[in-house]
């Protein structure tokens, strides 16, 4: 039978300890190692200096220690926004993306390799799901990056490529990692966690307590335009996902926030923007206005600014507190699952 690979980088500094003092080790060697991946970032157990050689060829034989390659990036000659392909252990390519902004750099990660919640207006899910990512592969995203640019990483948005909650042990175990002291020590309050709205996750990352910000992907104010857009939509109606994000408040004080793409024609209308005036009131929440990024596989159109602007005014009326994101990266393949579709596209071609 053929021996398991131990996965060391998505160890906590705990497990690790445990596995190297089975092998007969001291638990001192476990912080070493593990600043060498979390804190250092190193690719290999040979750069491991202050490790004993006989310890780190062990380690070789017995653990993968995961390590992204960098495909390509691509850098918006509009704002700085890059846009990163990294190819994973098995040949699979996931995509992160850098935004720079006054309060410090943010970078937004993928949780799966393709997605298979289907949305309508996004690219990630076009080719369906292929698997999730280890802890280590989303956290390697954010080193890799950190490492590129040689500059700290402050902020982490798991809004790439894939649905977070459908790769949920994983994603706790992530955050877990990120936000050790141990670690990069990202504080909690940095890191936001998107979801299309699986009611069930939703809950249970409620009861975990974290201090991370929950996104909600809602796009719709009704059930009936939430069906048309959104085939999670089919399974939790949009009344049960509302009730989910008032959950969590009440269980961690963190506000949600309210992902909304606008699209010309389709949920962009002055009823639209009544109807999800009164399916948010009361709640203390942050509305994201995000006209549409438009992809060549769907004929989906952005709608003009007068018309974003109409409908964030009428939503302000009724008391929620509202943005219009800032557009980055339209320059460079900037929708989630564009850079890796178009490599994918012509890796076949060849």
């Amino acid at each position: 039978m053929e021996k398991s690979v131990k996965d060391i980088k998505s160890l906590n500094l705990a497990e690790l300890t445990e596995y190297l003092t089975g092998l007969g080790e001291k638990a001192f060697r476990a912080k070493q190692i593990y600043q060498w991946m979390h804190v250092r970032g190193v690719s290999s157990f040979d750069e491991m200096t202050d490790i004993p050689k006989q310890l780190r060829e062990k380690l070789q034989g017995d653990c993968v220690l995961t390590a992204l390659r960098q495909e390509t990036v691509q850098i918006s000659r509009q704002d700085g926004t890059r846009k990163y392909l990294f190819a994973l252990a098995d040949g699979n390519l996931i995509e992160s993306v850098l935004m720079r902004y006054k309060h410090g750099n943010s970078v937004c990660i993928s949780s799966q390799v393709g997605c298979r919640m289907g949305c309508r207006f996004c690219a990630s899910t076009l080719d369906g799901l292929v698997r999730g990512l280890a802890a280590s592969e989303m956290l390697d995203q954010i080193y890799q990056i950190g490492k590129d640019i040689g500059e700290r990483i402050s902020n982490v948005v798991v809004m790439g490529t894939g649905e977070p909650l459908d790769n949920f042990e994983s994603l706790l175990k992530f955050i877990e990692l990120l936000t050790d002291e141990n670690g990069l020590h990202i504080s909690q309050r940095n890191v936001t966690v998107s979801t299309c709205g699986i009611v069930p996750r939703m809950r249970e990352l409620a009861e975990r307590k974290l201090a991370i910000t929950l996104a909600l992907s809602l796009h719709a104010s009704s059930q009936e335009k939430r069906l048309e857009l959104m085939p999670v939509a089919n399974k939790y109606d949009i009344r049960e996902v509302i009730d989910a994000c008032r959950y969590y408040f009440a269980q961690t004080g963190r506000r949600v926030t309210y992902e909304y793409s606008l699209v010309a024609g389709v949920n962009d209308t002055e009823e639209d923007a009544a109807q999800l005036a009164a399916l948010l009131s009361g709640q203390n929440c942050h509305v994201n206005l995000i006209p549409v990024n438009p992809i060549v596989e769907r004929d989906f159109v952005q709608p003009d600014a007068g018309a974003v602007t109409k409908f964030k005014n009428k939503l302000e009326k009724n008391g929620l507190n509202v943005t219009v994101r800032r557009e980055m990266g339209r320059d460079i393949d900037g929708a989630c699952g564009q850079l890796r579709r178009k490599m994918q596209k012509s890796i076949e071609n060849l």
